[in-house]
Order: structure tokens, then sequence, then C-alpha cells
């Protein structure tokens, strides 16, 4: 799952919330495990605590915690160069360190399918799951 799938569902004025709150259900119910990274996660935080306060931020981790669904993949330090150097070859291209890293993990993990509204990962060749 990517930052904006988290965003989008957090926050009822995204753009996106309608198409996230749909399609989030849906993919419970077809996927057992949901695959997220600990960078997605903080810049998830991150965003969620600047657009909607403190609290939901805290539920927002909260609720990860305690889901039995959800494998948090941690990053560990072959992750940064590797994406470091997406950013170095991709250079006409507005990606974050968070999604190459997401690039990269990916790639290890063999994830094709993302849930994610951000056109960085159709770029790289990862397919967005964003309708029911």
């Amino acid at each position: 799952m990517g930052t904006g799938a988290w965003l989008a569902s957090a926050d009822r004025r995204d753009k996106y919330h309608g198409a996230a709150t749909a399609v989030y259900p849906q993919l419970l119910q077809q996927h057992p495990r949901l695959v997220t990274t600990n960078l997605v996660i903080a810049e998830s935080y991150a965003l969620i605590r600047y657009r909607l306060g403190h609290e939901p931020g805290i539920r927002f981790l909260r609720s990860l915690r305690q889901s039995q669904r959800l494998v948090r993949l941690y990053t560990d330090e072959t992750v940064e160069p590797a994406a470091e150097q997406l950013l170095e070859k991709y250079a006409d291209q507005d990606f974050s360190l968070v999604d190459t890293a997401s690039f990269v993990v990916m790639r290890q993990h063999n994830l094709t399918q993302v849930f994610a509204f951000d056109h960085h990962f159709q770029v790289m060749g990862f397919t967005l799951v964003t309708t029911s």
C-alpha cells in the first residue's frame, strides 16, 4: 500500500477518498495480507498528522499496529543506495525517496501491484489497484 492510499482513506477531503474507501474493503476480501514498508508508514503518518492533526495520526499508527493483515517490510541498508540510484537514473521524474525505496522493496519481493494513486508506480512498470 502506498502513501496516497493511506492518506486518501483517512482524509474525507482528499480527491481519492471515495475510491480508496471503496477499494480497500475489496482488497481485504481478496488478499489475506497487504504489504507496506516502514518508510511508507512514516510518510503517511507525517501527511495525516499535517493534514488532519495529532489524534488522527496516532489512530492511523495504532490501527496498523493492531492489524493482523498488514505485513510491514522494513528497509535495510541495501535499499537506500539502490533508491538513490533510481533517483539519479530517472532525473526526468519527480520521484520521492520513499517512492524509489518502495520500487526497490517491491522488486526485491516480486510485488507487481500496488494500492496507490501515484502514477510513478506505473512509470516503473507496476500495476495500480485503484478501482473495484
